[in-house]
């Protein structure tokens, strides 16, 4: 109290206590889904920035589900008594290199670990329960807005913000969601794209992809229904859902 704010730093360094004790059976069950194999089966960042790729992952998703929004946050894994109940965390500094050598490949790596994971935790858990009756399929895409001129691939796009559209450089990722009319959306596929890539843009073969995880997620056997907004009604992607048996539909039509 006698020192002014800008001198005083709170530190979590109490050895027997953990912040976020719901880490716990979360990371547990994904070591059951095979995060960790898969991504050292299918992720490839070369030198040695890309050693133990799997660990770095697991520390990266762990973070994030401690409300971690930036790299440097991501050293909330390593405070209190997380050490004595997680091995192989990584600091800040080194998951901020593995991330920094990505390319757009590698980011497809991941979408493909992130595909099979889904399919695991299908079979593992009743997140898709009812996909054998019913199964809708949506897709969508959404700008996120970037600072900083070295970011990869990052380019120009429009985005409506507060009624207005205004002009954002970042990412437009699409983004396709599984749902059934028991459950809540699950994602199933991504594809990261530059911010000005349109709406549609590989909207096609992702859905190819998201289709095959759907099927192997248990909606082989039901109903399946593509729900989307005009911009994602063009001919290859409506082609590519009704010849995988799906029924389109639009809010516009």
């Amino acid at each position: 109290m006698c020192h002014s704010a800008a001198r005083v730093a709170a530190v979590f360094d109490e050895p027997n206590l953990m912040a976020s004790a719901g880490l716990v059976p979360v990371m547990r069950l994904a070591e059951r889904v095979g995060l960790h194999r898969l991504v050292g089966e299918r992720v490839r960042v070369a030198g040695s920035e890309g050693a133990n790729p799997g660990l770095k992952v697991g520390s990266i998703v762990a973070g994030l589900l401690t409300d971690a929004d930036s790299i440097d946050d991501l050293d909330v894994i390593r405070r209190g008594g997380m050490g004595r109940l997680f091995a192989g965390a990584r600091a800040p500094s080194t998951l901020g290199t593995f991330l920094r050598s990505f390319t757009w490949g590698h980011a497809r790596q991941l979408e493909s670990v992130a595909q099979e994971v889904t399919v695991n935790l299908a079979a593992t858990t009743p997140i898709l329960d009812g996909a054998d009756q019913m199964l809708f399929i949506d897709a969508d895409s959404t700008l996120g807005e970037v600072f900083g001129h070295a970011k990869h691939g990052a380019a120009f796009g429009h985005a409506k913000v507060g009624g207005y559209v205004v002009r954002l450089r970042g990412y437009h990722p699409l983004i396709v969601t599984l749902a059934t009319s028991n459950t809540a959306p699950l994602v199933a596929a991504t594809r990261l794209r530059a911010g000005n890539a349109g709406s549609a843009r590989g909207a096609a073969s992702l859905m190819r992809e998201a289709i095959e995880s759907a099927r192997r997620c248990g909606g082989r056997a039901g109903r399946m229904l593509f729900r989307g907004d005009s911009a994602f009604y063009v001919g290859e992607l409506v082609s590519a859902c009704r010849q995988a048996g799906w029924t389109c539909r639009s809010p516009w039509w």
